[in-house]
């Protein structure tokens, strides 16, 4: 086995339990966090847990209207900026007047910024004429571990918030009742 295929297999496997079970699902990720941590304080193996985000969405706000005057602005700060970056390393290297090379990348700088950035609003032709930000965010999150852990992770989180353990061995119940209801493979529905 060579190092690249090693390194390249951890990760992977350190994302992996044999045989996960459910503890508990939560709503939000500070529960199953503050789950987690009871467990911990409990002396629970919590290496062999896992908190799973499900039912990502994406959420994108809004932040702005997007004009020719913000977008030349903003091309021509982001231009300042790289200019000056490239004009501290010349500077460093060259003997010449070091405020005459800073000047004259920060300008040039911006008018490329200018430049790219009118360019690429140019392109889009008013579909997009908002800034934002997005995020993906999950809505519920999982707390899993290995099979042989489970019953004592229940009985423990179960003493956290016994009101969620009922719900969580009754949403397991009716999972494990669902496929019973609809019949195996190759049998009709009831």
């Amino acid at each position: 086995m060579t190092a690249q295929t090693t390194a390249a297999s951890l990760p992977t496997s350190r994302l992996r339990l044999a045989y996960p079970m459910s503890l508990g699902v939560f709503d939000a990720y500070e529960d199953a966090q503050r789950a987690v941590d009871h467990l911990a304080d409990h002396e629970f193996p919590v290496a062999d847990v896992m908190i799973v985000g499900t039912d990502l969405k994406q959420i994108e706000r809004v932040t702005g209207r997007l004009t020719w005057g913000s977008v030349i602005a903003g091309g021509a700060l982001s231009g300042m900026w790289l200019g000056l970056f490239i004009g501290v390393i010349l500077s460093l290297f060259d003997e010449g007047p070091i405020l005459a090379i800073l000047l004259s990348t920060v300008l040039t700088g911006a008018v490329f910024g200018i430049v790219w950035a009118a360019i690429g609003y140019a392109v889009t032709r008013g579909r997009r004429d908002f800034t934002s930000v997005s995020q993906v965010v999950a809505t519920r999150y999982e707390v899993l571990t290995e099979h042989k852990h489970a019953a004592m992770g229940r009985e423990l989180l179960a003493k956290l918030d016994p009101r969620a353990a009922a719900q969580e061995r009754i949403r397991a119940a009716q999972e494990a009742a669902r496929p019973q209801q609809s019949g195996g493979p190759g049998q009709p529905r009831v």
